[in-house]
């Protein structure tokens, strides 16, 4: 059997999958050839199998290193299902259970190992792993190597070292999300000789992104998990106090929610956790500590009751939704409460002022997405230096925000700013336009400036919006370090002598609801219009009793995606089962007998 046999064999009998995805073949094929590689795909494009299927390719050991335990686990969770012997060394199991994962590996026993960087850096692990025969490291989260990238850990600029000590392995490093210069200094830090790179772009065709400006946001929230009804999602707060209050007003409404924050004890969050990875239709409700250790790939919407700090941080998010390619949705509330705050954290912190310019410009990019004009899509791509077409699926490209030749209200605006001397924010800017005589405008003079009620025409909240956009565009700027002053920037200079125009978005105000429950339709997730929907229903049901049996997530038995599959295709013997997506040689022998039966129990 020569290699590209072999991979399709692998590919079959113990993934379950005909065919590869988008881009993980030309890595495959690099990585069974010896080279070093440093790949860039998008969340849920199916990065682990470039190292694991490489990993069965050869007899030696492949180190993984992982961030997190939670992520750790449910890979090797998902690999033993398939048959491959995978196992972990971490603080979660007794010495006795490393001691001997550590016996298995020296002997030849594993395919793939999983640490931590931290655990990798010890002088113990370093030994044992010199008796293991190492052939490869691959690297998950390769970001995290770099002072640029938005989770930088320390302990990552560690591995290449520590791979020239193991005698020159293997290394394969892969991320989601690292812009070029991110990408220089991962090259520079881990390879040592430059690696082969792979950028198989950013763009998730399964998200569909929306973006509002807060108000009355547990109303927002609640009108949109009206359409997500029976369903998993996470909903992001930024605070522990904030999470804590979401959590109980969803229970207070018969929504099922549970919380996730460090302030919890660890048998707590492991608890919530494990209820959203073996249920279905749960919510979580978390700060950014839950999630990037989650590989649950049925995560059916992320929604953003804050604004996140950088769009790093907004992409490796809402990166946890749709990993199986089913329809996803994305919902982010926003306001200028948090941008002002962030950016006094990034002023008030101990970075360099290189890094704190960095740190502005990355929250200015994601201002700029959530006051974009056009295809929220094509705005997130360019930020990774990605051009593309208009996705059709966004807020934007369904023609629900309607865009106007703004120029005369943005110099209006401007002037304003000008005109109080650049020294104020955005209320009292807000103030002078509309002519309100309040005491700081009769302090300052403002009463009597030539903009003062130049904007009584539209209202506060329509102001506030211009401002907002006009900051997204970069034709105004605020300094965090002198009371949240605005000031004008050379572009809108531009603006003001006329030699710019600007086009912004209307601001709708939404009526208030006089319940804040109402019946609507919930969302269409499965495309295929030939899929049986009781059949679905009971082998979701019956998927759900195994994994409360045997305490597993759900999706490890089967994912969404394959037992939609086979609410399609409805087989009726082993062999039509072998051919539904997801099911290799060990799944069939495991659980196809059992979901044959009930398949045919609802014909």
């Amino acid at each position: 059997m020569d290699n590209n046999e072999k991979i399709k064999h692998i590919l079959s009998s113990i993934f379950g999958f005909d065919s590869f995805r988008i881009g993980q073949e030309e890595i495959i094929n690099a990585a069974i050839k010896g080279q070093d590689v440093l790949a860039i795909m998008p969340t849920g494009g199916g990065k682990s199998l470039c190292f694991q299927l490489p990993a069965l390719m050869q007899s030696g050991l492949t180190v993984v290193i992982s961030p997190l335990i939670a992520l750790m686990r449910d890979q090797i969770f998902q690999l033993r299902a398939n048959g491959v012997k995978a196992a972990s060394i971490n603080s979660s199991y007794s010495e006795q259970d490393n001691q001997h994962t550590i016996e298995k590996a020296i002997n030849g026993d594993l395919s793939l190992l999983y640490i931590s960087p931290e655990r990798l850096r010890l002088a113990s692990t370093i030994e044992f792993l010199l008796q293991a025969n190492v052939k490869i490291v691959a690297v998950d989260e390769a970001h995290c190597i770099s002072q640029w990238g938005h989770d930088f850990r320390p302990e990552y600029q560690e591995i290449g070292k520590i791979c020239d000590r193991l005698g020159g392995v293997q290394i394969l490093a892969f991320t989601a999300t690292a812009d070029e210069q991110t990408r220089q200094d991962i090259v520079e830090k881990l390879f040592r000789k430059p690696p082969e790179i792979f950028l198989h772009g950013f763009d998730r065709p399964n998200l569909k992104i929306s973006m509002a400006v807060r108000n009355n946001g547990k109303n927002q929230l609640l009108t949109f998990l009206d359409n997500h009804q029976d369903q998993s999602g996470i909903i992001y707060c930024q605070s522990r106090k904030k999470v804590e209050q979401i959590t109980q007003f969803l229970n207070e409404n018969d929504i099922k929610a549970h919380a996730y924050h460090a302030g919890l004890s660890k048998e707590q969050r492991d608890k919530n956790q494990d209820i959203f990875l073996i249920e279905d239709a749960i919510i979580i409700v978390a700060t950014i500590a839950f999630g990037m250790g989650i590989d649950k790939p049925d995560v059916r919407f992320v929604f953003h009751m804050d604004l996140p700090k950088n769009i790093d941080n907004y992409y490796q998010e809402i990166g946890r939704a749709g990993r199986d390619n089913l329809p996803a949705f994305i919902y982010t509330l926003y306001g200028l409460s948090e941008i002002y705050q962030y950016r006094r954290w990034i002023e008030e912190g101990d970075a360099s002022i290189e890094q704190k310019q960095i740190e502005h410009k990355k929250l200015s990019y994601l201002v700029a997405l959530c006051e974009a004009p056009f295809c929220r899509k094509v705005a997130l791509l360019a930020y990774f230096g990605e051009d593309s077409e208009p996705c059709g699926n966004c807020d934007l490209c369904k023609g629900e925000i309607k865009i106007y030749d703004g120029t005369i209200n943005a110099q209006k605006a401007l002037s304003t700013i000008i005109r109080t001397k650049q020294l104020f924010g955005l209320e009292q800017l807000v103030s002078v336009l509309l002519g309100q005589e309040n005491e700081m405008s009769i302090k300052h003079n403002h009463h009597n400036l030539s903009t003062f009620g130049i904007g009584k025409d539209i209202s506060a909240h329509q102001w506030k919006s211009i401002f907002r956009q006009l900051l997204a565009l970069g034709l105004v700027n605020i300094d965090a370090s002198r009371f949240n002053r605005w000031v004008v920037s050379e572009e809108g200079w531009q603006v003001m002598r006329g030699q710019q125009k600007v086009q912004l978005r209307e601001e709708t105000i939404q009526a208030k609801q006089k319940s804040l429950r109402r019946k609507s339709k919930k969302q269409d997730l499965i495309e295929n219009k030939d899929c049986n929907e009781k059949v679905l229903t009971a082998l979701k049901a019956h998927r759900l009793t195994l994994a409360r049996e045997k305490s597993k997530p759900a999706f490890v038995i089967f994912s969404d995606k394959s037992l939609i599959d086979m609410a399609v295709k409805l087989p009726k013997t082993l062999d039509e089962m072998s051919n539904i997506y997801g099911v290799g040689d060990m799944k069939l022998q495991r659980y196809g007998e059992d979901f044959l039966s009930i398949i045919a129990q609802e014909l």
